[in-house]
């Protein structure tokens, strides 16, 4: 009988779960890790909200107005407030109503808060979904190839395969969607959602129109399919079309909601709505959101209430509306992707082989060069350059020699300010242009 060997006081990495060794996984430490090597390099990689704003006066305002809230409309005193905040709370979450409410005031969305499960942030609220419905080795999850990064990782802790979706430059295809379906079940597997980020996608920057929003649901109707509506730059544009949600009739659509964008992202809280009833053996069994909150029981425990009394008391000092607390924030990134977008054209404008698109809000940017972006032209780029970016390679599965994205980069918007988006460009465009003379 073989015996496995070992090293006393050692690990083998081939010991632990495949996920460690999966490219995705190492993509959302690769940009920490150049940018700290390259600390002088302008970062239009980050993903991150804008600073300037950030004041520490604010958090304990904020837990000011959740304290009052507590006492005035929950009718708490003094050591119920204490007990709130300082020990361990509902596994759902203490600030489902205020959620609620601001759902309806900037979304259109009308939910009961008991069908708001608050979470640790966004990454913890889509690994609950896709660990509730990955159920069997049967099950596969679809999304848009390129996809947010976060996704394929939560995909691989939960064990469920993701099958890629194409896209256009308008979004998801459609067509190509419903082709998965039918391979799928063709095949014998079940596909228990779409994951979807209808505003502003990461990576892409694109949003999908009306009519395609209007679609998906139709196909969710025919098809069974459940959409996972991922909103987390639905605030920051220009136009601002309704969520999946809101559109939803027939409770198709889980909604993952996160205040990393909006609130504060140290604060670390998001959200699911999860109205969706279940049965078991033909009687009710609740609502879905209610499966999610079992599985955070084992997993967090709760959310800290410490962290939601902050994002809640933002909501309540701007009505609830987070559209209403975000203007400054909002106008900082229209300015910054406006910025960007003409700084692009008078840069690069004329270069052969050289193109982005023109989303109309969020953070993100997509150009496209004539030649391979990997993750050693990132290293080059940060050294020789002092520009950071992030191959979109990384979105398709996150290896070099990925079926898409080889030629194309990310630019996130969010973190600059002018003048530094105008050094930033200009040291791309350096590099771009290197790259287009050099001797082939």
């Amino acid at each position: 009988m073989a015996t496995e060997s070992f090293t006393p006081g050692k690990l083998g990495m081939e010991t632990l779960h495949n996920s460690l060794t999966d490219p995705s996984i190492a993509s959302m430490n690769l940009l920490n890790e150049i940018a700290d090597k390259y600390p002088q390099a302008i970062s239009m990689a980050a993903g991150r909200p804008y600073e300037e704003f950030f004041d520490v006066k604010l958090i304990h305002e904020y837990l000011d107005a959740f304290c009052d809230h507590l006492r005035r409309d929950r009718g708490m005193d003094d050591a119920g407030v204490t007990r709130t905040l300082f020990q361990y709370g509902t596994t759902k979450g203490v600030i489902g109503d205020l959620i609620a409410r601001h759902l309806a005031e900037d979304e259109d969305i009308y939910i009961d808060p008991a069908s708001v499960v608050v979470t640790v942030g966004f990454q913890e609220g889509i690994f609950l979904v896709l660990r509730a419905l990955r159920a069997s080795e049967r099950d596969v999850l679809l999304a848009p190839a390129p996809t947010y990064v976060g996704l394929s990782g939560a995909a691989l802790l939960a064990e469920m395969p993701v099958w890629p979706v194409r896209s256009t430059e308008h979004g998801i295809d459609i067509g190509h969607l419903l082709e998965q379906v039918k391979v799928a079940r063709e095949q014998g597997l079940r596909v228990r959602g779409c994951y979807l980020t209808p505003n502003f996608a990461n990576p892409t920057g694109v949003s999908l129109d009306l009519a395609t929003r209007h679609r998906l649901l139709e196909i969710a109707e025919s098809t069974g399919l459940l959409l996972l509506e991922d909103n987390a730059y639905g605030l920051f544009g220009a136009e601002r079309l309704p969520a999946l949600k809101a559109l939803d009739r027939a409770g198709h659509v889980v909604y993952l909601g996160s205040f990393a964008k909006s609130g504060m992202p140290g604060a670390r809280v998001g959200y699911v709505v999860a109205d969706q009833p279940l049965t078991s053996n033909g009687s009710d069994a609740g609502e879905f959101a209610d499966a999610l909150s079992k599985l955070k029981g084992m997993l967090t425990v709760n959310t800290s209430p410490i962290a939601q009394a902050v994002i809640g008391g933002k909501l309540l000092l701007h009505d609830y509306s987070l559209a209403r607390a975000n203007a400054r924030e909002a106008a900082v990134y229209r300015r910054n992707l406006g910025h960007t977008l003409d700084a692009l054209t008078r840069r690069l404008g004329d270069c052969p082989g050289v193109s982005w698109n023109s989303p109309t809000g969020g953070f993100f940017i997509t150009v496209t060069v004539p030649f391979a972006v990997d993750d050693a032209l990132l290293e080059h780029a940060a050294r020789d350059f002092g520009v950071l970016f992030t191959p979109m390679h990384h979105f398709y599965g996150g290896t070099d020699s990925a079926a898409g994205g080889i030629n194309q980069l990310r630019l996130s918007i969010s973190l600059l300010t002018p003048e530094l988006i105008e050094e930033g460009v200009a040291r791309l465009a350096a590099l771009i242009g290197s790259r287009l003379t050099a001797p082939r």
